[in-house]
């Protein structure tokens, strides 16, 4: 019994079309993560009397403290409010991380890339 091969099947066609699209797509993700990277992202607690800015690499670029919260009988609720604030910096910057790299990738989860 012989094996028969499909002629002009187009499989190293095929295969460099897809190597285009996966260098495509990577590309794609490092343009977007550096465009995130510069990117600043800002967060609020206690209404607006702590502000915290971090930068697309998750690195403090300012704080802002509103002088009626510092209370200096009641420091750990100052300590409570910006943990609050910069941890909601941080999803900010994942959720917005992820959503804008499920547009790039189709949704497709790619283990390593964010």
């Amino acid at each position: 019994m012989k094996a028969r091969i499909p002629k002009n099947s187009g499989g190293a066609q095929n295969m460099n079309q897809v190597l285009r699209q996966a260098q495509k797509m990577q590309d794609q993700i490092t343009e977007l993560q550096e465009d995130i990277e510069s990117r600043e992202f800002t967060a609020t607690a206690g209404g607006g009397a702590v502000e915290v800015t971090l930068s697309g690499k998750k690195e403090i670029k300012s704080l802002t403290l509103k002088p009626e919260v510092v209370d200096p009988e009641d420091i750990e609720m100052l300590q409570d409010l910006i943990i609050s604030a910069i941890n909601e910096a941080v999803n900010t910057i994942e959720t917005t991380t992820e959503a804008e790299m499920s547009k790039v990738t189709g949704g497709v989860s790619i283990p390593g890339m964010f």
